[in-house]
């Protein structure tokens, strides 16, 4: 595969190298299979509904709680058996719901729906299961069980104080069996809860299950199930006098900074189309989904796109995984024993026996960057947890995203299908230019991208800074000169460190240094420059991540620092020439206008050592304990001095003079451990010399 400056090119994979071309017929595994495809209907027993709901639309419970059976010790649930009973159960709420028109349906159910928090969700889970189209059954189920996993963990929080994070969790908990009753929460644990039992939410959220694989029976028994819980928590409420407050919905965070590709055309809706067909990543038992992807996009059902997208890209890579570690197996849904293949597992660096895993090396770091970007960087958006948890309101649903996912995926699909019909494609400009944006992807989220954005915000603040002259007569209120020789101390050890760092500066950015170091109008750009220089991202080791978490903290101190310097600036400038200052505060003033002179090229020091740490990250691994321990006391050190700064010149304290003997402290630490050579661009000057 070609390789360039680190990077994977856009190449495609061929189909005899990557991916098997036997059909693949199923991706459970024959155990569920069976749980899902056949117990359920081994019990030919009809059921009659009203022994399962009222005419008035009242749940039955204990019709249903009775199909649950525990095994022979009583300590656990029995699971294939109770699918094997419930099974009447489900077929007669199916055709139940089947009979209802929508608006009987709202009149029966919509009251006791509303506990959800999402009532507008369930008229298009009703519509869904009318039309009789497996994909439209998949995905309402999907929406179902985020749903009611967000609005159980707010149930969950009338009396507990944390909510589990994962739903098997949550339907084990001792809060909500207080509340709706243990057999209640055992029904639910048998369609939802347990990798033992139907397991319907992971099954398809981690898309295992072909449309065809999820019978609608299920999915119409969820939706009654719903219902029935709004039921038995209006009584609990009533009872306890306790008011169900719902968690506001989350935004997606750091979305603005993942948009790349452009919006998506027609054009490339109908390239999408052709692609879908030909590509090996798409597994032909799954290509409804995509298809109906696509149709959800052009009607603006955003969220809906999505979470298709997102089901069916851990498919697909899953698939990848599966050929490129030659390990077939864990295609298919794992036991009840063992951890299922998902996400975490195949974009992770290793395999669970320690082996390298193959597939970043064959996706390449812009594309593994895309998706940790997505899916699992803290500060990104985390977009298939917020979905598959319920924390996003699904109309709200930003096109932003989902454009970004379709987007990236048309690309991925083009990967995967024939040299000869890639050329063609690329024939088309827009194409191309998604092919570009792909292969020139870098990570927005990483720690190492928010500590760029945050020394540029922060160059920029100290840049901005109100150049203000001093007012009328200041100079005959000159403060006393006491602090004039730490003052110049202070400047002598700044120009002696800048020059210092700047011969750490690479050599690709040192063309405008003179031999005294840069002027400090050149100071702004260099750092620009130091924060466009490639740092590797992916699979950063916890030293590194610990490094970047202290110069992170620091800078956010220095952007502190700038906001209240201009701040006070501007108000006390103003206060003067408005003659409301008495005269301590003029004093006060005086002194604050003489420390900007230092705290400015101080903050500009500061960040130019962060960059050119940052820069040479990866140089951590090359410190023993005591020296690498030596290293995080230094920028702890740094950041005391930051955090004690932003306390002196806040409008609070006003210890302007005081912040220069502590500049000056701080300056002092840093040349003594400057010569110690103890510093990441020290390593790298080491090793470059070894090299030589």
């Amino acid at each position: 595969m070609e390789k360039q400056c680190g990077l994977l090119l856009f190449t495609p994979y061929r189909e005899s190298e990557m991916l098997t071309e036997e059909p693949i017929t199923t991706c459970l595994s024959p155990p569920v299979y069976d749980m899902i495809c056949k117990l359920g209907f081994e019990v030919r027993d009809s059921c009659d509904i009203c022994s399962i709901v009222t005419q008035n639309g009242d749940i039955c419970w204990k019709t249903i709680t009775d199909c649950v059976v525990y095994t022979e010790s009583a300590q656990g649930l029995d699971y294939g058996g109770s699918v094997r009973l419930l099974g009447p159960v489900c077929e007669a709420v199916h055709l139940h719901l089947s009979s209802l028109t929508k608006e009987q349906f709202e009149i029966r159910y919509a009251p006791w729906l509303q506990w959800t928090g999402a009532p507008e969700l369930f008229p298009e889970v009703f519509a869904a299961l009318g039309s009789l189209q497996p994909p439209a059954v998949s995905l309402s189920l999907m929406k179902l069980t985020s749903c009611l996993e967000r609005a159980l963990g707010d149930v969950h929080l009338l009396t507990g104080k944390e909510c589990p994070f994962l739903l098997r969790d949550l339907l084990a908990s001792d809060e909500l069996a207080q509340v709706f009753g243990p057999s209640v929460m055992d029904v639910l644990r048998v369609f939802l809860g347990s990798p033992r039992g139907l397991n319907l939410r992971n099954v398809l959220w981690h898309g295992f299950a072909a449309p065809h694989e999820i019978p609608p029976k299920y999915c119409s028994t969820v939706l009654l199930l719903a219902a029935g819980l709004g039921q038995l928590l209006k009584g609990y409420l009533q009872q306890t006098h306790l008011t169900l407050a719902h968690r506001p919905f989350t935004a997606l965070a750091n979305l603005e900074d993942l948009v790349v590709f452009p919006d998506v055309t027609c054009e490339i809706l109908s390239a999408l189309e052709e692609v879908m067909k030909k590509s090996t990543f798409i597994l032909k038992i799954m290509l409804p989904y995509w298809e109906v992807a696509l149709i959800k996009f052009k009607s603006h059902r955003f969220a809906d796109c999505a979470m298709l997208l997102l089901m069916q890209l851990e498919t697909g890579l899953r698939n990848v995984f599966a050929s490129a570690n030659k390990c077939p197996k864990r295609l298919l849904t794992a036991e009840s024993t063992a951890l299922y293949t998902t996400f975490d597992e195949i974009l992770a660096k290793h395999l669970n026996d320690g082996q390298i895993n193959q597939l970043p090396l064959l996706l390449g770091e812009p594309a593994m960057e895309f998706l940790w970007d997505f899916l699992n960087y803290p500060e990104g958006p985390r977009v298939r947890d917020r979905l598959s948890h319920g924390e996003i309101h699904l109309p709200e649903f930003p096109k932003a995203a989902t454009n970004q996912l379709l987007a990236f995926s048309f690309v991925l699909l083009l990967r995967f299908i024939d040299e000869d019909l890639l050329s063609v494609f690329k024939e088309k400009a827009a194409v191309e230019a998604l092919i570009s944006l792909a292969d020139g992807y870098a990570a927005r989220c990483h720690p190492v991208s928010q500590l760029k954005r945050q020394v540029l915000s922060c160059e920029e603040s100290i840049r901005l800074w109100p150049l203000l002259p001093l007012p009328e007569g200041a100079g005959r209120e000159a403060p006393r000169p006491e602090g004039d020789s730490e003052t110049t101390a202070c400047s002598s050890l700044m120009t002696d460190i800048m020059t210092e760092l700047c011969g750490h500066v690479p050599e690709t950015h040192r063309s405008a240094r003179g031999p005294d170091g840069l002027a400090p109008e050149q100071w702004p750009q260099l750092l620009r420059d130091l924060c466009h220089v490639r740092v590797r991202t992916l699979f950063c080791p916890r030293a590194s991540l610990e490094v970047l978490a202290l110069l992170r903290r620091i800078s956010a101190s220095c952007h502190l620092v700038s906001g209240q310097v201009a701040t006070s600036a501007e108000l006390w400038h103003r206060q003067w020439e408005d003659r409301a200052l008495r005269s301590r505060q003029r004093q006060t003033y005086l002194r604050l206008t003489r420390s900007i002179k230092l705290l400015s090229p101080m903050l500009y020091l500061i960040l130019l050592l962060i960059a050119l740490e940052l820069v040479n990250i990866h140089l951590v691994h090359g410190k023993n304990t005591l020296e690498y321990q030596q290293y995080l006391r230094f920028l702890k050190s740094v950041l005391r001095y930051t955090e004690n700064l932003a306390t002196y010149t806040s409008q609070e304290k006003n210890k302007w003079g005081e912040s220069v003997d502590l500049t000056h402290a701080a300056l002092l630490k840093i040349w003594t451990f400057s010569e110690k050579k103890q510093m990441l661009m020290h390593l790298a000057k080491k090793s470059t010399s070894k090299v030589v």
